[in-house]
């Protein structure tokens, strides 16, 4: 099938404002997305959920792999067959748009060597390969061995030749340091050092920063002399997390320490705050948050749930319904969780209500600091 109009299409509505890199768009090209999608794939949207089948509905397929569409390709790592439509996003074809965004920002050049965390379906790798050219390394770690043995055989269909490895991406692969680039293809919330230890001075790291409150965010690091790496946030990036630094609160477990409150605050403000304001609260308070609307016997509402990603027993739910001045708090735990998160977003507004792009993070053997402006204004 000649792919060029889908593929000129998804070109076209990927870079609206000249956004992404020619080479990242001619590698794109180079490198057809249907070669690394599965006959049946899972495409989730906001309200909906539905299957892509290349056998039975193949203009369905096409018109979605050349989308800008996200494909599930594995559910609950691996437990549960895609078809059933139910469990945990675990794997995926990521978006197009994501994929182009976060190569651009870490601008391969040819003969690089690069480490890829979360070889996935082997797109990306793929893409990688063409970047840095037949001089170049690309070596890729992929946690789930099946997944990786896919992979593989996408790949070498595909002609492209990475190095592949199974095994935890947090640790890296020092046996094939140093790297010009680490590029990362799942959410991370605590930078490993590891990878900053095995980058050249000048390297760049460039990785989904996702905290999940709220908006997540793309990070991009430069490598220093001192083994440290410094950058900041120039957008939007959200991927499923690195399965070593999954939520253990995902659950929401009950418990007998429960509270029944209110607040004057309507919780949409914190929903719909700015990314600036989201990466500050999760900055100083290290929690989860996420909303919808809803509805149930008594009408609209839109529900907002704060979390402790480290204790399942920490969390609330808040309610704004239509009219209300006061909203219905119900919180698990004794940690005030509204508070804190009340407390941050007011800090941040005494900030002057800064943009995400002002804000920065440093990573050293001693951990990450978020920052403002400048690494020496530390915020957490």
């Amino acid at each position: 099938m000649d792919v060029t109009p889908l593929m000129d299409r998804l070109i076209a509505g990927l870079d609206p404002e000249g956004d992404i890199s020619n080479e990242v768009k001619h590698a794109m090209r180079a490198v057809p997305r249907h070669q690394f999608v599965p006959p049946i794939g899972l495409v989730s949207q906001k309200t909906s959920a539905y299957l892509i089948d290349r056998n039975a509905d193949p203009h369905r397929w096409w018109n979605t792999v050349y989308s800008n569409e996200p494909i599930i390709t594995q559910l609950s790592d691996g437990t549960t067959p895609v078809t059933e439509m139910d469990g945990g996003y675990t794997s995926s074809s990521s978006s197009p748009w994501t994929v182009a965004n976060l190569l651009t920002l870490l601008d391969p050049d040819p003969g690089n060597h690069v480490l890829e965390v979360g070889t996935g379906t082997g797109w990306t790798s793929a893409l990688l390969c063409h970047l840095v050219g037949r001089h170049g390394e690309v070596t890729s770690i992929e946690v789930d061995a099946a997944v990786a043995e896919q992979a593989a055989k996408n790949l070498a269909a595909a002609g492209a030749q990475p190095a592949l490895l199974i095994g935890d991406g947090a640790l890296g692969c020092p046996d094939r340091a140093p790297y010009d680039r680490v590029h990362v293809t799942c959410g991370v919330r605590s930078v490993p050092h590891a990878w900053v230890e095995q980058c050249r001075a000048g390297a760049t790291i460039v990785l989904p920063f996702c905290p999940n409150f709220g908006t997540n965010h793309s990070l991009r690091l430069v490598v220093r002399p001192d083994r440290t790496a410094v950058g900041r946030f120039p957008g939007y990036a959200s991927y499923m997390m690195m399965r070593s630094q999954r939520s253990s609160s995902h659950g929401r477990t009950t418990h007998p320490d429960k509270h029944h409150l209110t607040t004057y605050v309507d919780p949409r403000v914190i929903a719909y705050a700015p990314p600036g304001a989201h990466l500050a609260i999760a900055a100083l308070t290290g929690l989860e948050a996420n909303g919808r609307d809803l509805s149930d016997e008594n009408g609209e509402l839109y529900r907002l749930w704060l979390s402790d990603p480290s204790d399942s027993y920490s969390w609330l739910a808040l309610d704004w319904r239509p009219g209300s001045s006061e909203y219905e708090l119900y919180q698990v735990g004794d940690r005030p969780l509204w508070d804190e998160v009340l407390n941050a977003y007011f800090r941040w507004v005494s900030w002057g209500q800064p943009g995400r792009e002002r804000f920065g993070m440093t990573v050293s053997p001693s951990g990450q600091q978020i920052w403002l402006d400048d690494p020496d204004r530390v915020v957490a």
